[in-house]
């Protein structure tokens, strides 16, 4: 952050959104390693590919515009949230000379307004980008903390998912999920997962390289999750039924309750 920027954020307040409703059309969500085992009860996991690499990735939707981990309030309907998700409206990127920095989703930034007592990340109010002494202030500071922890994890994450695609694990998957009442076949395009035959066929040494580098974990969560695929179906079903208010319905007893904002 520059001198002019950090002045002007000097006089700034954050209004952080209260649920996740800016990811109310998001199909697919980037994932990573340090989170696979609170993922897998909730998520079928794949990968896709970008720019000739493959990213792993929980898919939260089935085409169309709607994520079907949210309620109509922007209420995240798993007892997980992709940690990916959880430091919005910040985000880390590299500027010019590859330092990285703190970003703020412009929309969410309010210039000289809101009250400097207020510390919860999850409040209507606005919350103070710096405390009195000129530091971040401690919810800030705790997102940035979280952002690099995410960002170090990335980075395995994606030597693993490299590593995969190098020994030839990773296969196109012609994704059909059925639905009810004689409708066709649901078909989930451009996804990819893990071929368990490869797998099964790597040589020890190859295999001792995946286990070396953390891949192991990555490969057989991918595989594993492919069992969640009703639980896709289930979610199509429940929001065709359209509840008015996601208070009129126990969500909790459907889907699990909420998880800890800044936790794997």
């Amino acid at each position: 952050m520059d001198r002019t920027v950090a002045h002007q954020a000097s006089r700034s307040f954050i209004h952080a959104p209260p649920g996740y409703g800016f990811a109310a059309t998001q199909q697919l969500v980037p994932i990573l390693i340090a989170e696979l085992g609170q993922l897998l009860p909730h998520y079928v996991l794949a990968f896709v590919q970008q720019n000739g690499r493959f990213t792993p990735v929980a898919v939260t939707g089935l085409g169309g515009e709607r994520n079907l981990y949210l309620d109509a309030d922007g209420k995240w309907l798993a007892g997980y949230v992709p940690a990916i998700l959880r430091g919005y409206p910040f985000s880390l990127a590299n500027n010019e000379t590859d330092q990285q920095v703190l970003c703020i989703h412009r929309e969410h930034l309010l210039e000289g307004q809101g009250s400097e007592s207020s510390t919860d990340t999850n409040s209507k109010q606005p919350l103070p980008l710096f405390d009195g002494q000129g530091a971040l202030s401690p919810p800030v500071q705790q997102t940035l903390d979280f952002l690099k922890k995410c960002d170090a994890n990335r980075r395995i994450t994606q030597t693993a998912s490299h590593l995969l695609q190098g020994n030839g694990l990773i296969e196109p998957w012609p994704l059909e999920i059925e639905r009810a009442n004689d409708q066709e076949p649901l078909t989930v395009k451009a996804l990819y997962r893990v071929s368990e035959r490869a797998l099964n066929a790597l040589k020890a040494d190859a295999f001792a390289g995946l286990r070396r580098h953390g891949a192991l974990p990555l490969a057989y969560a991918q595989l594993f999750s492919m069992n969640q695929l009703s639980l896709l179906s289930d979610r199509a079903a429940f929001h065709a039924r359209k509840p008015a208010r996601a208070q009129e319905v126990d969500l909790e007893a459907l889907f699990d309750g909420d998880n800890e904002t800044f936790s794997f």
